[in-house]
């Protein structure tokens, strides 16, 4: 299935950070090429980092609480233990 359950928060930003390490080595390169100077792109890269870890995560979270495109959540099968169906149809089952 291409789209699954709401993902956590510690997965979020574990995310966030790895896609800017990779962001940032961008962000450092293409610095260094402009300015031709070290120091300039190294605290760009640095500064930018932690803005846009911030500014990921929050998009992430956002999209998470989303339900676009979303499948259903499917109705619980009778009798199937609580562990094997999906968090909000068992929560659903006890309510």
């Amino acid at each position: 299935m291409f789209f699954r359950a709401p993902e956590a928060h510690t997965r979020s930003l574990l995310k966030a950070v790895s896609w800017r390490i990779l962001g940032s080595m961008d962000t450092f390169v293409i610095s260094f090429f402009i300015t031709g100077r070290l120091t300039f792109a190294l605290s760009i890269a640095s500064v930018e980092t932690f803005t846009k870890i911030a500014l990921y995560y929050f998009h992430e979270r956002l999209w998470a609480a989303i339900p676009w495109w979303r499948p259903a959540v499917p109705a619980p099968v009778e009798g199937a233990p609580a562990e094997v169906l999906p968090a909000a149809a068992a929560a659903a089952t006890t309510a």
